[in-house]
C-alpha cells in the first residue's frame, strides 16, 4: 500500500497518445515526511503517519513539536497535517515521500471533504421533486407529509428531512493514474474527486478486491 496527503488543483482535460480527450483531476501530491512509524507489535497495526504542507513552527503546540522531533522534524516551518496510511510499504522515519511512488496507469482510492452546502432543503439534499406550482399547489419545494396516522404516532428515524448537506468524508475508489509530473509533485487522474480546489485529499493504492 502506497499513499499520499495532496491538494486538489482543479480539472481539465488533457490527451492520450490515441488522440483520445481525457477529462482528469490535477492533485499536488507531497512532498510528505514520514513522521511516525506505527507496528503491530506496540501499537496493534501496521501504517504510517506522513505530514503534509506547511506551517510557521510558532503556531504548532509543543506537543505535536516534540512529536515531530522524534522524526527529526525541525525549524522554522512544520508540517500542517497529519494523516495514517493503514499497511503502507516500509519507510523509515524522517523520510521524504513525493509523487513519483505512483506511475501512470496505477489505481487509486482518493478520499476528501465534500463541498459544503449549508442547511439545505429536501428538493436540494435528497432530491425531493416538491409539488405543483399552479392550481393552488402552495408546497412546490416542500416536503409533504411525514406523519404515520395514529400508529406509530411519530416520525419514523432516518425520515429524509431538511438539514445540514455536504462537508462528508468521502472515498472515490479505483481512479486511474493518467500521468505523473514528478518534478512538479503533481498527478492527473482520470475524473472527479470530492471537495472543492484547494481541498486536502488522502491519495492511496486502491485496495485489492
Amino acid at each position: 500500500m502506497k499513499g499520499l496527503i495532496g491538494k486538489k488543483v482543479g480539472m481539465t482535460q488533457v490527451y492520450d497518445e490515441k488522440g483520445t480527450l481525457i477529462p482528469v483531476t490535477v492533485i499536488e501530491a507531497g512532498p510528505c515526511v514520514v513522521t511516525a512509524v506505527k507496528t503491530v507489535e506496540r501499537d496493534g497495526y501496521s501504517a504510517l503517519q506522513i505530514g503534509f504542507g506547511s506551517r510557521k513552527s510558532k503556531n504548532v503546540s509543543k506537543a505535536i513539536a516534540g512529536h515531530l522531533a522524534k522524526a527529526n522534524v525541525t525549524g522554522d516551518r512544520l508540517p500542517a497535517i497529519l494523516r495514517e496510511i493503514r499497511n503502507a510499504d516500509a519507510a523509515e522515519l524522517g523520510a521524504v515521500l513525493k509523487a513519483d511512488i505512483f506511475a501512470a496507469g496505477d489505481s487509486l482510492d482518493v478520499i476528501g471533504t465534500t463541498k459544503g452546502r449549508g442547511f439545505q432543503g429536501v428538493v436540494k439534499r435528497w432530491n425531493f421533486a416538491g409539488g405543483r406550482g399552479s392550481h393552488g399547489g402552495a408546497w412546490e419545494r416542500r416536503p409533504g407529509s411525514i406523519g404515520c396516522c395514529e400508529w406509530p404516532g411519530r416520525v419514523n428515524k432516518g425520515k429524509h428531512m431538511p438539514g445540514h448537506y455536504g462537508c462528508d468524508r468521502r472515498t472515490v475508489q479505483n481512479l486511474k493514474v493518467v500521468r505523473v509530473m514528478a518534478e512538479d509533485n503533481v498527478i492527473l487522474v482520470r475524473g472527479a474527486v470530492p471537495g472543492a480546489n484547494g481541498g486536502v485529499l488522502v491519495i492511496q493504492s486502491a485496495l485489492k478486491k
